[in-house]
C-alpha cells in the first residue's frame, strides 16, 4: 500500500470548488512537489491529508488514505492519532503556528507526550534532541527560548523539529520557505532533503516556487483551478513540459543565470561619454538604533548613486540593512551620519518642513500592501492621498486622475470604491504602485515588492515596473532577497551584509564573476530548475560552508 492514496478528491467552500477530482499517490520515502499559483487548490489539497478541513464548513468528497488511515472515515480520536504520530505538517508562517507565551521546548514536548506515555523530563529531552537534529545551535539553552527570540529561518526549523518529534511517516510542508531569504531558504530545503534521506519519511511539498520543488522532490504535480494539469518525474516535467500552463509557469520563473534582456539602452555610468549626473547620491550613509551598549548599527558607511531611468538592485539576507537603507533614501528614516543628495540638493539633514518640496518626488512601494493600505478606506481614496497632500482640492480632478492611475497599472478604473480585501495580492501591489505614481515621483524605492507573490503575478508586476520606468524615466531602487528577480530588473547591483556594501557593480559582472565570498554564497543558494544543477548547487553550498 502507498503511503498516501488520494482518489477523486473534491473540496468546496460555499459555492466555490477549490479542488476538483484530484487523484495521486505517494510512496514511502518518496517526495512529491505540488506546485501552482495562488488559488490553484494546492494548500487545500494538502490540508485534506490530515483532515484539517473538518469542522470548517468545507465539503470534502472523494477518498484520502494516509499511512493506512482512512482520513474521511476516521473519527476525531483517529485523526488525533494520525496527526503528529503518522503524519505531520509544517506551515508557511511559523509565528502563527507557535504559541508566543511558551518556550519552544515545552511546545515540542507537549506534542511528544500526546502520543507517548513518557515523563515530562523524557519529553523535554526528546525536544532538545530534535532541536539539535534540525540544526538549532546550543539546543539545551535555546529550548527554553520563546518564538520571538528566533529568526524566521530558525522558527521554521523549530516547526520542523516539532513535526519530527514523533518520527512521522509523512511530512507535509506547506510553503515552508516563502518568507525566507535565499540562504535561509536553501538551508531549510537542504535540511528537508537530509532528513528524508536519514529517516525514510515521505515528503509532500506545497510551493508556488518551481525552483524550490526542483531542488527537493522526486516527482511533481502541477495544479491549476483545482485540477491536476500535469504530473511526472521532476526532471521530465520541468525539462519537457507537455501542458501549456506548465510551460507558461516555467517561462515566468526568473533565472539567475540568464542575462537581463534589455529593452532600453543602458544608462551611461560615471566617467563615460554623455555622462548622466546622479539623481540620488548617498555618501558614507549611516543609521544607528538605540543608545549606549544597546546601540545597533543597521547601515554602516554606505555610498551609492542612482541615475534617472536606471534600476539599482540591492540584495542581501534579512538583517543586512537593505530595508533601512531604502527608507533612508526616501527620508522615511533620518540618517545618523553621512550625506544624502537629491537632484544636487543636500536632503539628508533637512527638517520635515524643509523636505516637503522634495517629498512627492521620492516615493516607496512597500513589501506588504495589506499593511500599507487602510482597510477602512477604498483603494481610490488611498491612491488619492498624495494628490491631496500636494494641494489638489478638486474632487472631480482627483477622481479622474486616480482612475487614470488605476488603469495605468492594469486595474479596472471602476474599482475606485473597492476595498483592499477585495483584491488579490498582486492587485494590491498594483494599487501600491499607483499610489506611488500619484505624486509624480522621480525616484521610487521598491522594498521586496514581489516577495509574497507567485511567479506569474511576480512577472507581471516586474514587467509593469519596467514599462513605467521606460515611459517616465524614473530611477528605481529595487530591494529584494531574490537574486534571480534582481538580475532581471537591474542595471547595477549592490550586495549588502551586516550594514555594509560588500560588492557593487554592473549586474552581469557581479553575477557572472562575483569577487566577494558572500556574493558567491548567495548565488550558490539560489534554487535551480534543473534537478542536476540543484544537486550541484547543494554540493557547492556544503563546500562553501566547510571553508
Amino acid at each position: 500500500m502507498s503511503l498516501v492514496e488520494v482518489s477523486g478528491l473534491t473540496i468546496d467552500f460555499g459555492g466555490v470548488r477549490a479542488v476538483d477530482d484530484l487523484s495521486f499517490t505517494l510512496e514511502k520515502g518518496a517526495a512529491l512537489g505540488v506546485v501552482g499559483e495562488s488559488g490553484s487548490g494546492k494548500s487545500a489539497s494538502a490540508y485534506a491529508l490530515l483532515g484539517l478541513h473538518r469542522g470548517t464548513g468545507a465539503v470534502v468528497g472523494g477518498s484520502v488514505t494516509v499511512a493506512g488511515v482512512d482520513v474521511q472515515a476516521a473519527d476525531d480520536a483517529g485523526l488525533r492519532a494520525l496527526r503528529g504520530a503518522k503524519a505531520a505538517m509544517v506551515f508557511q508562517d511559523p509565528l502563527s503556528s507557535l504559541d508566543p507565551y511558551y518556550a519552544v521546548g515545552d511546545q515540542i514536548a507537549e506534542v511528544y507526550r500526546v502520543h507517548h506515555r513518557v515523563s515530562r523530563r523524557a519529553a523535554r529531552a526528546r525536544a532538545v534532541d530534535v532541536l539539535g537534529r534540525v540544526g538549532i545551535p546550543d539546543p539545551v539553552r535555546r529550548s527554553r527560548s520563546r518564538p520571538h527570540e528566533f529568526s524566521g529561518g530558525m522558527r521554521q526549523r523549530v516547526l520542523i523539529a516539532m513535526a519530527l518529534a514523533c518520527e512521522p511517516e509523512l511530512l507535509v510542508a506547506d510553503e515552508p520557505t516563502t518568507a525566507l531569504d535565499v540562504t535561509v531558504q536553501a538551508q531549510v530545503l537542504d535540511l528537508l532533503h537530509d532528513l528524508r534521506r536519514e529517516t525514510g519519511m515521505g515528503l509532500l511539498l506545497v510551493t508556488h516556487d518551481v525552483g524550490v520543488a526542483a531542488s527537493t522532490v522526486d516527482d511533481i504535480l502541477v495544479m491549476r483551478g483545482g485540477r491536476d494539469v500535469e504530473r511526472g518525474p521532476v526532471a521530465e516535467v520541468l525539462g519537457a513540459p507537455r501542458h501549456p500552463y506548465t510551460r507558461a509557469l516555467l517561462s515566468a520563473v526568473p533565472r539567475v543565470d540568464a542575462p537581463r534582456d534589455r529593452r532600453v539602452p543602458a544608462v551611461p555610468v560615471s566617467g563615460t561619454a554623455g555622462t548622466v549626473e546622479p539623481l540620488l547620491e548617498a555618501v558614507d550613509l549611516r543609521c544607528e538604533f538605540g543608545r549606549g551598549r544597546d546601540r545597533v548599527t543597521a547601515v554602516d558607511g554606505v555610498s551609492l548613486t542612482l541615475r534617472a531611468g536606471e534600476t539599482l538592485g540591492i540584495v542581501g539576507e534579512s538583517g543586512s540593512g537593505k530595508t533601512t537603507l531604502g527608507r533612508m533614501l526616501v527620508r522615511l528614516l533620518d540618517p545618523t551620519g553621512g550625506r544624502l543628495r537629491y537632484a544636487g540638493t543636500e536632503i539628508g539633514s533637512l527638517s520635515a518642513r524643509e523636505l516637503l518640496p522634495h517629498r512627492r518626488e521620492l516615493q516607496m512601494v512597500f513589501q506588504d500592501p495589506v499593511a500599507s493600505l487602510n482597510p477602512r478606506r477604498s483603494v481610490g481614496e488611498s491612491v488619492a492621498d498624495p494628490l491631496r497632500a500636494a494641494g489638489e482640492r478638486d474632487d472631480t480632478r482627483i477622481r479622474r486622475r486616480v482612475r487614470e492611475l488605476l488603469e495605468r497599472v492594469g486595474l479596472d478604473a471602476d474599482r475606485y470604491d473597492s476595498y483592499p480585501h477585495e483584491f488579490s495580492g498582486g492587485q494590491r501591489q498594483r494599487v501600491g504602485i499607483a499610489r506611488a505614481l500619484a505624486a509624480g515621483p522621480r525616484v521610487i524605492v521598491c522594498d521586496e515588492p514581489v516577495s509574497a507573490l507567485d511567479v506569474t503575478t511576480q512577472a507581471q508586476v516586474v514587467a509593469l515596473l519596467a514599462e513605467l520606468q521606460r515611459e517616465l524615466g524614473i530611477g528605481l531602487v529595487f530591494i529584494a532577497h531574490d537574486l534571480a528577480v534582481v538580475r532581471q530588473v537591474s542595471d547595477r547591483v549592490a550586495v549588502m551584509r551586516h550594514g555594509r556594501i560588500v560588492e557593487h557593480g554592473a549586474v552581469d559582472e557581479v553575477y557572472g564573476s562575483p569577487e566577494d565570498p558572500y556574493t558567491r554564497q548567495l548565488l550558490a543558494a539560489v534554487p535551480a530548475l534543473d534537478p542536476g544543477e540543484a544537486a550541484a548547487r547543494r554540493a557547492a553550498r556544503r563546500e562553501l560552508a566547510a571553508t
